[in-house]
Order: C-alpha cells, then sequence, then structure tokens
C-alpha cells in the first residue's frame, strides 16, 4: 500500500468513525427526550389526579376511600349524666350566628351491611359525645374527670381530689379499646357506629345541650353533629336528642331550640321519628324534666301554651324522666307524650326499679303514654365518686343485663332504652373494654369473655325483645 493510499483510508476511517458518533448521540438524545416526556407526562397526571381526590384522613378501612369538603358549621352541644355542674353563658341563637371552627365533612362510601344484624329502631341506646384528647381537641375531655366531692365534708376529707390524668389514668373503672378517643375523630364515629350497628340497636339517643354550651367537663361539640348523622346515616342508625339542663332551661328557650334542632336536622335521613297516637313525629328525651314546674311545662307542651309546639312542624313526641313515684302524675299533667327511667343502678330511683315496672307501664297505657323503661349492663362510678359504693351494681358476667332486659320485655313496652353506649364515667357502658394495670390500679374488665361479650349480649336481648313484640302486635 503506498503513503498516498494508507492516508486516503486513514482519512475515510475517521470520517465512519464521525459518522458513527454523530448517530449514536443521535439516538442518545432521543431516548432522553422520550424519558423526559413520559416523566413529565407522568407528572402532570399525578398532580391532576391528586387534585381531583384530596385525602382528608387515613383509610380507616381497605374500602374506605374518604373525599372532604370544607363546611362552616354552627354550635349546639353536649352531655353530661348526674353531675351538671354548667359554667358556660346561654347564647341566643339567629341565623347569622357565625361558625367559631371550619369542620371537614366527609363524604362516606356506602357499607357492606350485610354482615350485620338489621337494626331494631325501637331500641334505643344513650350516646355520649363528650371525649376529647390531646392528638384531636388540644386537650382531655372528660378522660381527665375530677373527683366529685361528697356533700359532707367530714367524709369528703377523706377521698382524692383534683383530676385523672390520662391517658393511664382516667375517670372511670374499665378502660375502652379505643383508649383516650376523641368524640369528634371520625375513626371514633366509625368504629361506635359499627360497634352500635353489630348488636343490632337502631338508634343513638345523643346528649345535647344548645349552641355554645356544654356540660361542666366539656366544650360545645355541635360543631361535628352533621359529622355524626353521616356517620350514622352510613349504618342505617338513626339519632334522637338527650336534651339535658341547660343553662337557663324553660318552655321559651326550650321552643327555640327544638325549632332550631329540626330546623337544622330535620332532613337529614338519620333524624329519628316515631309514630304515636297516629302522628310519626321526632322524640326527645328531657333529662331531669323534673327540674321545671308541670304548670311551666304545659306552656310547651299544651295546644293553648303561650311557647306551644303543639300542631305545629316542630310538635314532637317529649319523653320526661321517672324519678319519683309522683313524677307520673306530673308528666301526664305537664302534657309529656312518655316516661323513661334512665339510671341504670336497679333500686336506685322507684322509676330505676324493676319491680316497678309493671305498674309503670299499666298506668301509661291508661293515659296514652309511651313507657320506655332503661336497661343497663352495671353501674360503677368509684373513679370519680369515689365514696358511692353503695350504688355500685356488679355485672355479674351478664347477668344483671340480662335480667335488667327480660324484666323490660315482660312489660312489653314499645321501646326499649339501653344506659349506655359510652358512659364511661358511671360503668354503664357496653362498648368494647379491654384489661388494663396502671401502677397499682387493675380497671374493671369484661374477662372472662372478649371485649364485645356485652354487645353481643345486647343483640340476643334484642332478639328476643322482637319475638316478643312480634307475638302481640
Amino acid at each position: 500500500m503506498t503513503l498516498l493510499s494508507y492516508l486516503r483510508c486513514r482519512r475515510l476511517y475517521r470520517i465512519q468513525n464521525f459518522l458513527i458518533a454523530i448517530i449514536l448521540l443521535s439516538s442518545l438524545c432521543g431516548i432522553i427526550l422520550g424519558i423526559s416526556f413520559i416523566m413529565d407526562s407522568d407528572k402532570k397526571n399525578a398532580n391532576k389526579d391528586s387534585k381531583k381526590e384530596p385525602l382528608l384522613l387515613e383509610k380507616i378501612k381497605p374500602e374506605l376511600n374518604i373525599k372532604s369538603k370544607d363546611e362552616e358549621i354552627k354550635s349546639d352541644d353536649i352531655i353530661e349524666n348526674n353531675d351538671r355542674n354548667q359554667d358556660s353563658d346561654n347564647n341566643q341563637i339567629n341565623d347569622d350566628v357565625k361558625p367559631k371552627n371550619k369542620i371537614n365533612r366527609v363524604e362516606l362510601p356506602p357499607v357492606e351491611l350485610e354482615q350485620f344484624p338489621v337494626p331494631n329502631y325501637d331500641v334505643h341506646v344513650f350516646y355520649y359525645p363528650w371525649y376529647g384528647n390531646v392528638e384531636v381537641d388540644g386537650q382531655y375531655l372528660h378522660w381527665d374527670h375530677e373527683f366529685l366531692q361528697h356533700w359532707d365534708k367530714k367524709i369528703a376529707a377523706k377521698w382524692p381530689k383534683g383530676k385523672h390524668q390520662p391517658p393511664d389514668d382516667i375517670g372511670s373503672n374499665y378502660y375502652p379499646r379505643l383508649g383516650t378517643y376523641s368524640s369528634r375523630d371520625p375513626k371514633t364515629m366509625e368504629s361506635h357506629m359499627e360497634q352500635i350497628r353489630s348488636a343490632g340497636i337502631g338508634v343513638l339517643a345523643v346528649s345535647w345541650y344548645p349552641p355554645d354550651e356544654a356540660d361542666g367537663q366539656g366544650n360545645p361539640w355541635d360543631e361535628w353533629m352533621p359529622q355524626l348523622f353521616d356517620y350514622a346515616d352510613r349504618y342505617e342508625l338513626k339519632v334522637a336528642f338527650h336534651i339535658e339542663p341547660f343553662n337557663d332551661r324553660s318552655p321559651e328557650t326550650m321552643q327555640k331550640y327544638v325549632q332550631y334542632i329540626i330546623n337544622k336536622y330535620g332532613k337529614h335521613n338519620a333524624f329519628y321519628r316515631k309514630e304515636h297516637n297516629g302522628k310519626t313525629l321526632p322524640l326527645f328525651y328531657i333529662y331531669d324534666s323534673y327540674m321545671i314546674p308541670s304548670n311551666q311545662w304545659k306552656k310547651l307542651l299544651t295546644p293553648q301554651g303561650p311557647f306551644t309546639v303543639r300542631e305545629t312542624k316542630y310538635d314532637s313526641h317529649f319523653i320526661g324522666l321517672i324519678v319519683e313515684r309522683n313524677h307520673r302524675d306530673q308528666l301526664t299533667d305537664a302534657g309529656f307524650d312518655g316516661m323513661y327511667t334512665y339510671f341504670a343502678s336497679d333500686g336506685f330511683s322507684f322509676g330505676s326499679s324493676i319491680t316497678r315496672w309493671k305498674q309503670i307501664a299499666e298506668y301509661a297505657k291508661s293515659k296514652d303514654l309511651l313507657f320506655i323503661p332503661s336497661v343497663g349492663p352495671g353501674y360503677i362510678d368509684e373513679k370519680i365518686r369515689p365514696w358511692n359504693h353503695q350504688n355500685t351494681k356488679d355485672r355479674k358476667e351478664g347477668d344483671y343485663y340480662l335480667k335488667e332486659f327480660d324484666a323490660a320485655i315482660a312489660v312489653e313496652p314499645p321501646l326499649i332504652s339501653i344506659t349506655s353506649f359510652n358512659e364511661w364515667h358511671e360503668g354503664s357502658q357496653i362498648e368494647l373494654a379491654v384489661p388494663k394495670i396502671a401502677g397499682a390500679f387493675k380497671y374493671v374488665d369484661y374477662l372472662p369473655h372478649g371485649p364485645d361479650f356485652y354487645l353481643k349480649l345486647t343483640e340476643k336481648s334484642i332478639n328476643k325483645y322482637k319475638t316478643k313484640m312480634d307475638m302481640i302486635r
């Protein structure tokens, strides 16, 4: 090969390599651009999807996808049972009340309800939405209940003072399986509605105070009541109101708040109504109704009263509390539509004594009134009233509860109420509970049975009640 030929070959070789390099570089650039385009497209799609369906909560269950929408809600309130030291002012209600809090309402997918018993809407359970914790509410509510002092100072001096220190030390002799939960936590509401439905109960009688009021332990919580209604409806449950003795409770204020409740909640699918004497109307439990004289209640509950709701769109079935024997006549004279007994301690009062229920039922029937006996699994409030041992009712591994239910069924009442789903302070709850030891204190539990023992007993007794009532209807 000559030098010239060699140089020509070398030049061709370099040109060939140069062309190959250009081809490879072009291919590489194409690949990079393709990858970049795909990644950018995925990112845009991801952003689009995230805007379309933001998650408000962690999934409560694998199938529970929750979408959120902000909704401004006003405020009513809640609860308390035997200790009612109110420390809030009664605010006026009008249509322009501005909400204090912004609550995330949730759109809830349906539940597969075939796994649960059919709810019995003639069985009501008293429900307390007053609990709070640091994670959700910024503070503990009710779990840190104070020790209530005996009225005799000499006796009071023997017992502790101050408040309980959650989460290990709470104002209850039992300990909930959910721990020191917040009533407004959607996960709590989901679990509670599932438990209530699993027992075959149909109606929650929710303790309630007017807007911006509460019992001495808690805060106003009506702002999240719409969520409670939504969760109840998800499980085909209904909600009734258990109206507490709020500040300045009178026929005039009762008229205003009955109107408020019906206007705000009356169109919700979960709002409870009951047929009685040919009328299907809302039903209200009125706790400590005896605190207002009969001649005052007449102003609300009789057609001629100055604040009457009778024969108006706010007419309802009003159920008063019977504690003493003479309350029967007082409730009748006042214009009430029925009476309930509430207390889960047999013998604590005339009304809560199961040996009196036949007598009360016969009286109510003679007056065309509803008699609603209240049954409970037991009673113990010694973590908040350590001096009150005489009123403790041992559960006897469920026998006490079954005895109460049987006594109620025997008088063939149109409705039965249960005290309670979650009044933990008084140990009357049927909610899931677990064993726990905190320091030197051992909480009472349901052993040797499981956490859901009293829910199962409830279902069993409700079936017995239904069978009995189906025979006589």
